[in-house]
C-alpha cells in the first residue's frame, strides 16, 4: 500500500503532511506511533520532526493532530498549524482567508498576511497546575537545579507546556544537555518544551529550543510565543517583538486582551509516496 504526504517546513521546522482524507494512515494510537517513528527517521524514513495529520472536523473548517518524532501525540504546533493551513490554500481545500482548524489545544485560526501566515494563538495559560507543572499559581523565575548550573524558569502554556530560560549567550549554550534534563523533570507530568532565551533589545530576542520527543528543532512557534510572553511578564521587551530562531524570525504580538498572535512563513518542500 502506499501512502502519500507532503514534506513542508516553516523556518526549518519540518513536516510531514498526510490527508487524511484522501489517504490512510491507519487509525489506532499505536499503529499512528510507529508510523511517525519510522518516516520521521532521517536515515531510513523521509525525515522530519513531526507529523501532522489532517482530516475534517465536525466543530471546524479542519482538524490537525501532531505526532513527534519518537511517536508521542502533541497538543499544538506554532509552526505546524502554519504550513497545515498553507497546505490547505495552495490546494483550494477552503477559498477562506481564515480557517478554523480543530487541534487538541482547541480551535486555532490562522489568516492569510501576504506571502505569510498569521495565526491567533489565544490567551496564554500561566496557573502551574493547567500548564501542566507541579505547582500552584504563576510560575516566574522559579529555582531550578539541573547538574551543575542553577537556572530560573517561567512556564507558560500555548496549548502545550513550556518552561523559558533567559541566559546572557543563547549560541554556546549546551541546550541538548541541559534541554533533555528538563524536559523530563520530575515538575512536569506531561514533560515540557524547553526555551533558552537571549534578550538583544526591547524589540528582538534570539532563541534556540528543545521540544520534547523530538529535540533540539530548527524552530518552533508555540515556543517563540512562550519566550515572548515571559519577556513581557519580565519587562524585558515590548508586546511586538522580533523572535530570531535558527531557521529564521517570528513575529510575535500581544495585544491589549492578553491575546497572542504569530505571523511568519510555511512553505512546501516537496510532494511523494512511501510504501507501507
Amino acid at each position: 500500500m502506499k501512502l502519500s504526504f507532503t514534506k513542508m517546513q516553516g523556518i526549518g521546522n519540518d513536516f510531514i503532511v498526510i490527508d487524511c482524507r484522501t489517504t490512510d494512515p491507519g487509525k489506532g494510537e499505536r499503529e499512528l506511533a510507529a508510523l511517525s517513528r519510522r518516516i520521521c527517521d532521517r536515515r531510513f524514513g523521509i525525515g522530519a520532526d513531526q507529523v501532522l495529520l489532517l482530516d475534517d472536523s465536525t466543530r471546524a473548517d479542519f482538524r490537525m493532530r501532531i505526532f513527534n518524532a519518537d511517536g508521542s501525540e502533541v497538543e499544538m504546533c506554532g509552526n505546524g498549524i502554519r504550513c497545515c493551513a498553507k497546505y490547505i490554500w495552495d490546494r483550494n481545500l477552503s477559498g477562506r482567508d481564515v480557517l478554523e482548524i480543530e487541534t487538541a489545544a482547541g480551535i486555532i485560526k490562522p489568516r492569510k498576511a501576504g506571502n505569510l501566515v498569521r495565526v491567533d494563538m489565544g490567551v496564554p495559560v500561566l496557573e502551574g497546575r493547567q500548564i501542566p507543572v507541579d505547582l500552584d499559581g504563576s510560575i516566574q523565575d522559579y529555582p531550578l537545579s539541573i547538574e551543575d548550573k542553577k537556572f530560573t524558569i517561567t512556564c507558560v502554556s500555548m496549548g502545550n507546556p513550556h518552561a523559558v530560560i533567559f541566559v546572557d549567550d543563547v549560541g554556546s549554550f549546551e541546550v541538548p544537555r541541559y534541554g533533555a534534563r528538563i524536559e523530563t523533570h520530575k515538575l512536569f507530568p506531561k514533560k515540557i518544551n524547553v526555551e533558552f532565551a537571549q534578550v538583544l533589545d526591547r524589540q528582538t530576542v534570539r532563541m534556540r529550543v528543545w521540544e520534547r520527543g523530538a529535540g533540539e528543532t530548527m524552530a518552533c512557534g508555540t515556543g517563540a510565543a512562550a519566550v515572548a510572553v515571559a519577556a513581557n511578564l519580565k519587562g524585558l521587551v515590548q508586546k511586538k517583538v522580533t523572535i530570531k530562531l535558527l531557521g529564521g524570525d517570528l513575529l510575535i504580538e500581544l495585544d491589549e486582551n492578553g491575546r497572542v498572535f504569530m505571523t511568519g512563513p510555511a512553505e512546501e518542500v516537496f510532494e511523494g509516496w512511501i510504501q507501507r
